[in-house]
């Protein structure tokens, strides 16, 4: 993996000196993994596109202060802010906007289904592998949407309630509860295979904080 990383380092250095072919063969790179993390989040494609574009002009004004290793989670962190704010300004607008009357389901509401799939892009998703992986499948959907907000995507506890469109309160008490839940998983694992939990097999550039992290 040197050689990749080496060389996003490199871009952002170029586009840290102004070089608009650098952003662009970045964006190339990343950009299509960075769209299906963000529309498991948000299943507005024009928001989805409109967070993508905010993501690489904050690129191209941020570069320099990247400071080296792999370039994924940094962009993934940069995505994921950038969502929780188009989120919050939506927010806003509906609040003070008139509400209009519903209207009849289409059929393609009718099929809408939302994406639940903890599988990630390699170096990222770090909490996927191994045992804690499949312990983290056998938590509910809500409790692991938690954990991947504020362990996966590195949010605060505000910006994981906003993303998540729950309370503070809530983050925090489904947060525990995972935490709970998931070393009970894992100790139900280990007493399966008559041994200890294998190690998170982590890839090193995956951001980590600690499970139930808080603002």
């Amino acid at each position: 993996m040197g050689a990749p990383e080496e060389n996003d380092a490199a871009l952002l250095r170029a586009v840290a000196a102004g070089d608009q072919a650098a952003l662009a063969r970045l964006y190339d790179r990343h950009a299509g993994w960075l769209q299906v993390r963000l529309t498991r989040r948000c299943p507005d494609p024009e928001t989805v596109r409109e967070v993508l574009q905010d993501t690489f002009v904050t690129v191209w004004r941020s570069a320099g202060a990247h400071r080296g290793g792999e370039a994924g989670g940094w962009l993934w962190t940069i995505a994921a802010r950038r969502l929780v704010d188009a989120l919050r300004a939506r927010e806003r607008a509906e609040r003070y906007a008139p509400v209009p009357a519903p209207p009849a389901p289409s059929a393609e509401d009718c099929v809408l289904d939302g994406l639940d799939g903890l599988d990630g892009r390699d170096g990222v998703d770090g909490l996927e592998f191994g045992d804690v992986g499949t312990a983290l499948g056998r938590l509910g959907p809500e409790l692991r949407e938690v954990l991947r907000a504020t362990v996966v995507d590195g949010l605060t506890t505000r910006e994981a309630a906003t993303l998540l469109g729950i309370p503070e309160g809530t983050v925090k008490s489904r947060a525990l509860r995972a935490r709970r839940e998931l070393r009970a998983a894992l100790a139900r694992l280990a007493g399966e295979r008559g041994g200890p939990p294998r190690p998170l097999a982590t890839p090193p550039s995956s951001p980590r904080r600690p499970l139930g992290g808080t603002a």
